[in-house]
């Protein structure tokens, strides 16, 4: 964007000015550290070859495939759909030199859809009771196949699936996949467990709305009988619903499509009954070690907070038993359970939707200051590292959509907040790096500013780069070859800078309030160290240039063992090299382009020369 705010067809890097640092008012105990000594560290992070894990989200459902003339509610056969040999490794080579170090395949597992798959032995799903032709992917149909929509032979799904685990390793990447604990689709079997593996529901015992002995919720009596029509779909008793529905006549609000699975708690009377261990407890342990064995590096699991934290204390640990490297990233969305899941539970990363990315869209779209991202780490001081944080993924709009910022050269702020203000995992969802604004109304979902997952469809950014197959970003605008640019630059720094993959982390807000050349409501900035290497990052929400002076507390520059005077700085996202003055006699100063950012990387122990004032001055 150009010094007004506007796109143009160039990078996103905004040139920028010498800095110089820091007279400051007090050292107050609000800006501390936040990083994990080695011994808190997940085993999953310490095995791994990257300090710092960077996931892409994918579909394969929606990542190649190339129907240019999607129309809304179309099948398969009319509207297409990308498959998992799609996914080459000239394909994955792209996605590594991103920066990513893992993928996280959505939607592979097998799930209910309007598509008959009968001819091969799979029992088709009734439509009326799928969300979207395509169905949702969390309404697990086979908790141990591969869904067919995603196969180019369908008998062979099982081997595609682990080709492209294979694939995915080779390219220097590992694998995640989802685990869906909390609920099934209304029709579950599985044609391919293994040999005495029960399906779900089998043996219960329907005349009672809970029993510890069965693994669902009933509802006796009544038939299920929701408030839109399910033509001929019949399910006497009705089951209760996953969204915690526990009647008989969910709306279409409502997780409809699901049913909710019982691990041992009576939701009539809150009564909680783990001994004997509930069979669903074992069921799931099963397909945990399952997929385990086929390769994959770790699980995202769906909705940890709907399962009580006693099935995931019991069964994680069994699991890492045979699979020590294996990580398990929990979505959760209640802070006060954070450390709860984290200690007790036994996840290695969790979300953190609620706190760092709602309060970046809040500053970003609806005017609150700057100044209250301090709030989110210190609600989660002591765990940051084990946060992952994103500004996309598959259940939020998308932020260059019109509900969001409107704009993805604007994202440049939130990016760097995000990704670098902790140790912990960064996510980035496909289309992301290429400005994606999910325009469309696919079918069952509407124009939302979300990319759908229950329709079968193409993602016109990712369509154009995948370019046919050729997977060379040719049929892409210069904005968009200059976003993805933008991306890789960030997300390979991330662990190429060892201040960003292990290093620690100090806010310099609270020194910052009073500072006339400072603006708390559009400006945030921090420190990162690791060893002599030293970063100031600073970011502007604003669609004005901002010429900063940065205070930076004596405090600082004592935990970090900083010798003041001139320095030998670099700008590293423009990659512009200047001195800086380091000293707590005056500010740092730098130049911000609108949504703009600076991170200025310097030597804390050597300094160039004495008494000369920093270029710029």
């Amino acid at each position: 964007m150009d010094q007004a705010g506007k796109p143009l067809d160039k990078p996103l890097f905004q040139p920028t000015q010498t800095m110089t640092r820091t007279k400051k008012t007090n050292d107050s105990p609000i800006a501390s550290t936040n990083t994990a000594p080695a011994s808190e560290i997940p085993a999953g992070e310490k095995a791994s070859a990257h300090g710092k894990p960077v996931i892409y989200q994918m579909f394969p459902r929606l990542f190649s495939n190339t129907t240019t003339d999607c129309v809304p509610d179309g099948d398969i056969d009319r509207n297409g759909c990308g498959k998992m040999n799609d996914l080459t490794p000239k394909v994955l080579r792209s996605i590594k030199d991103l920066g990513a170090t893992h993928v996280w395949y959505t939607g592979v597992i097998e799930h209910a859809h309007a598509t008959d798959y009968s001819a091969y032995g799979i029992i088709p799903d009734n439509p009326y009771v799928v969300k979207g032709k395509a169905g949702s992917p969390y309404a697990i149909s086979d908790y141990y196949d591969i869904d067919p929509d995603i196969a180019e032979d369908v008998p062979s799904r099982m081997e595609e699936f682990e080709a492209l685990v294979k694939r995915t390793h080779q390219a220097g990447l590992k694998v995640l996949i989802d685990f869906v604990p909390n609920h099934v689709a209304r029709r579950y079997h599985s044609d391919v467990a293994p040999a005495r593996i029960e399906d779900f529901g089998q043996g219960d015992d329907s005349t009672y709305f809970f029993s510890p002995r069965n693994n669902f919720y009933y509802i006796p009596r009544q038939l299920f009988q929701p408030d839109f029509d399910i033509d001929d779909y019949n399910e006497f008793p009705a089951k209760a619903s996953g969204n915690d529905c526990f009647n008989a006549f969910p709306t279409r609000n409502d997780w409809y499509e699901t049913v909710k699975l019982n691990y041992g708690v009576d939701y009539g009377d809150g009564s909680r009954h783990f001994d004997p261990v509930p069979s669903t407890w074992f069921k799931m342990l099963h397909i945990l070690r399952y997929w385990a064995s086929k390769g994959i590096d770790g699980f995202r699991c769906d909705m940890v907070f709907m399962v009580p934290v006693e099935f995931w204390e019991w069964a994680i640990p069994q699991v890492k038993s045979h699979y020590p490297d294996l990580i398990f990233i929990a979505e959760i969305y209640n802070v006060g359970q954070y450390r709860e899941f984290l200690d007790r539970g036994k996840f290695d990363y969790l979300y953190d939707k609620v706190n760092l990315y709602d309060t970046l869209r809040a500053v970003q779209c609806h005017h609150h200051s700057a100044a209250t991202i301090t709030d989110c780490w210190q609600r989660v001081d002591g765990i940051g590292p084990r946060m992952l944080n994103f500004l996309e993924n598959h259940d939020e709009q998308r932020f260059a959509s019109a509900e969001y910022a409107g704009d993805a050269t604007k994202v440049l702020p939130s990016l760097i907040v995000s990704s670098m203000i902790s140790t912990g995992p960064f996510m980035l969802y496909a289309g992301q790096e290429l400005g994606e604004k999910a325009e469309d109304a696919e079918g069952f979902s509407g124009k939302d500013g979300r990319t759908t997952i229950f329709d079968y469809w193409s993602v016109p950014t990712l369509r154009r780069w995948f370019n046919n197959g050729k997977a060379d970003g040719g049929q892409l605008s210069t904005v968009e070859k200059d976003l993805r640019g933008v991306y890789a630059h960030v997300m390979k720094m991330l662990n190429s800078e060892k201040a960003l993959a292990e290093g620690e982390f100090f806010d310099l807000m609270y020194v910052n309030f009073g500072n006339p050349r400072f603006n708390p409501h559009r400006h945030y900035a921090f420190l990162r160290r690791s060893g002599d290497e030293v970063l100031l990052i600073a970011v502007n929400f604003s669609d004005k240039a901002s010429e900063l002076a940065i205070n930076i507390p004596p405090l600082a520059l004592g935990m970090y063992g900083v010798k003041e005077g001139i320095k030998k700085g670099k700008e590293l996202i423009s990659g512009r090299e200047s001195d800086l003055t380091v000293s707590r006699e005056e500010p740092f100063t730098t130049h911000i382009g609108p949504w703009g950012a600076v991170i200025w990387k310097f030597s804390a122990s050597r300094n160039r020369r004495k008494n000369k004032t920093a270029a710029g001055k």
